[in-house]
């Protein structure tokens, strides 16, 4: 049985949050001008959640089996319409994370969002406001602070915002800026970058975009250019320029297809260090990314929607049971925290499964799995709106596939925690 700590731990932050439930619904409009051509308006959200884990018995990598996290995350979203033309968002945040004592690499990790800096940015602007040793943080942080300006022929955005490039839902091969992990639970925010954004409208169905993503220095930093446009029921993009260090040379695709949709992404990278596993054509130095998925909603009851993507991610490792050296090299431990890698294997295939019962209830059943190794995890879930601004997510993750021993991973998913997650969210 779990001690009566970590019981207590993980129910803290979602109890915390039950009696501070909304009344209202809508952001709060601070001004507006009688026309409404001009307006501000804030918006609250304020997420609760508990993570329980349940480790592998490996005491190097987990020294205590039952495991706790609880998070809460309050965001303030300030958005101001000055014309037709010019708008801006900012958004601040606050986060708290409360830890059981050694929980190893149970700690949430891959389910959670990571505590790692931020890339692309010049500054981080997150800030410590109160620290207990590993098992309390009190953080707050500028995550958006971004001016857009919309002239006739396209897009301009300048300052800390979101950037998601590519079609793929779970994983992401051209996907540079703060990626999602394909078990992140709490995916409703991507991290703010420091970029600056020229698209510019050729045709009514082409553009071209200048991007810049600013880090440190140059090494730290991004600069892509990117075409894109489509033709009846098909889209496309072609992207061109470097990622830090990288040069990368990508594109995605996506069509209709007898009403299903299909999405491609490829991508290739020629990196100043060598892989250690090799790379492709023979080179060490070129790497390969590539998504391959499709979704189709079944004509059942309310809709059954079925989603599956593969996989490639050249940056990975060819043998799990390397994956603990590889993670010991500076070089390799930069892009996993980065984002470069999505999985830490080579390979991987997914399937979700969503059904809406009604309108207040959802259930999900996600399957991920290393065809490699044979490893896998399944997460089950269900979610609640018991208002029109309040939710509740209930999910379970359990894993399978050869377990750890002596700090050495046997399988890539078999070192995965059986965990439970618990999620309140707010909007007002």
């Amino acid at each position: 049985m779990p001690p009566k700590h970590d019981n207590l731990l993980t129910a803290l932050s979602f109890l915390l949050c039950l009696v501070a439930i909304p009344a209202h619904t809508s952001a709060v409009e601070l001004w507006s001008t009688n026309d409404g051509e001009r307006k501000g308006s804030l918006d609250t959200s304020l997420k609760c959640s508990s993570l329980a884990s349940y480790a592998p018995d490996d005491p190097l990598l987990f020294p205590e089996r039952w495991s706790g996290v609880g998070l809460f995350r309050l965001r303030l979203g300030l958005n101001a319409k000055y014309n037709e033309w010019m708008d801006s968002e900012i958004a601040y945040e606050h986060r708290g994370r409360l830890v059981s004592e050694d929980p190893g690499l149970s700690a949430g990790g891959g389910i959670l969002p990571s505590e790692a800096e931020a890339a692309y940015r010049v500054s981080q602007l997150d800030w410590e406001l109160a620290e207990k040793g590993t098992t309390f943080s009190y953080r707050h942080e500028l995550d958006r602070a971004l001016v857009a300006l919309h002239p006739e022929w396209g897009e301009v955005t300048i300052g800390r915002q979101a950037i998601g490039l590519g079609r793929g839902v779970l994983f992401g091969a051209v996907d540079i800026f703060s990626p999602f992990s394909p078990l992140e639970v709490d995916r409703e925010w991507r991290r703010g970058v420091d970029a600056a954004r020229v698209d510019y409208k050729v045709t009514d169905t082409s553009s071209v975009e200048l991007l810049a993503a600013f880090g440190q220095s140059w090494d730290n930093s991004a600069f892509i250019g990117r075409a894109r446009g489509y033709i009846g029921n098909v889209d496309g993009e072609l992207l061109l320029g470097k990622r830090a260090e990288d040069t990368m040379l990508a594109g995605s695709v996506s069509a209709a297809i007898l009403d299903a949709e299909v999405h491609l992404e490829l991508a290739v990278f020629d990196t100043p260090e060598a892989q250690p596993d090799g790379g492709l054509f023979g080179n060490d130095h070129l790497v390969g990314k590539g998504v391959l998925g499709a979704s189709y909603t079944f004509d059942v009851g309310n809709g059954l929607t079925l989603l599956g993507e593969y996989h490639y991610s050249g940056f990975g490792v060819k043998d799990i049971k390397d994956a603990m050296t590889h993670l010991m090299d500076p070089a390799f431990q930069e892009r996993y925290l980065r984002g470069d890698m999505q999985i830490l294997s080579r390979h991987a295939m997914a399937l979700q499964l969503t059904y809406p019962f009604n309108d207040a209830w959802t259930g999900a059943l996600f399957a991920l799995q290393n065809p490699v190794d044979g490893s896998g995890l399944v997460s089950p879930s269900l979610s609640w709106d018991l208002a029109e601004n309040v939710s509740l997510v209930a999910s379970g993750f359990i894993p399978w596939g050869k377990q750890p021993s002596d700090g050495q991973l046997r399988s890539e998913y078999g070192a995965a925690p059986k965990s439970l997650f618990l999620q309140l969210s707010m909007y007002f």
